[in-house]
């Protein structure tokens, strides 16, 4: 009687997993590259946009933590005299005397409340939402510098989904120069913080 005849046994190796993927690992990585680069030009240029024309408002509200935001909205409280001002993050230590240049008018001043809580984004947020329902204000004008603009006018929309935001974004000394390697480094940060709070990743009361 024949013997039967052996299985045939594939010995071809089956592909490894770098050889399968890999490929299309190299093509996500690029792309996901190529897009964060695109969108951090995009925040660059956006950062260096001037203030649209002033508006008015019930209130508006300035984040401490670089130059010319609180003159800035000095000015623009002096051109809305029904409107009140914060001044979020103030040091503890500061006074409004101190804060403010001694040719404030008397009527200006009693019109400016200092924040003395806040010691971030996610604080300013908290504290502006605090001052706003104490005064039942419907309208803010934003003031911080224009790459923190973004993920100012974010986490401010969470905690005041009723309440009208428009930015007026300042111009920091650091974007007179926007490719010098320290501001492209700021920028980084401040474009990853964004990112992660548009993620909602970014709770942490730190940063």
């Amino acid at each position: 009687m024949a013997a039967a005849p052996a299985v045939m046994r594939n010995t071809m190796p089956l592909p490894r997993l770098s050889q399968r993927f890999g490929p299309l690992l190299q093509k996500t990585c690029l792309l996901a590259g190529t897009c964060w680069l695109v969108g951090f030009g995009w925040f660059i240029y956006d950062a260096r946009q001037p203030p649209a024309p002033t508006l008015h408002a019930d209130g508006i509200v300035a984040l401490t933590g670089g130059t010319g935001r609180v003159e800035t909205s000095l000015r623009l409280l002096a051109s809305n005299p029904d409107a009140r001002l914060l001044i979020s993050g103030v040091d503890l230590q500061t006074s409004v005397r101190a804060l403010l240049p001694t040719t404030t008018p008397p009527d200006l001043a009693a019109r400016i409340t200092l924040g003395y809580q806040a010691r971030s984004t996610i604080g300013n947020a908290t504290e502006t939402a605090v001052w706003v329902a104490d005064h039942h204000m419907n309208s803010l004008i934003i003031v911080t510098a224009g790459y923190h603009m973004r993920r100012a006018m974010l986490e401010l929309g969470r905690t005041l989904p009723g309440v009208t935001l428009s930015p007026y974004p300042v111009m920091p000394p650091a974007m007179e120069h926007p490719w010098r390697l320290s501001t492209i480094r700021l920028m980084g940060m401040e474009y990853m913080k964004w990112l992660g709070a548009l993620a909602g990743m970014k709770r942490n009361p730190s940063l």
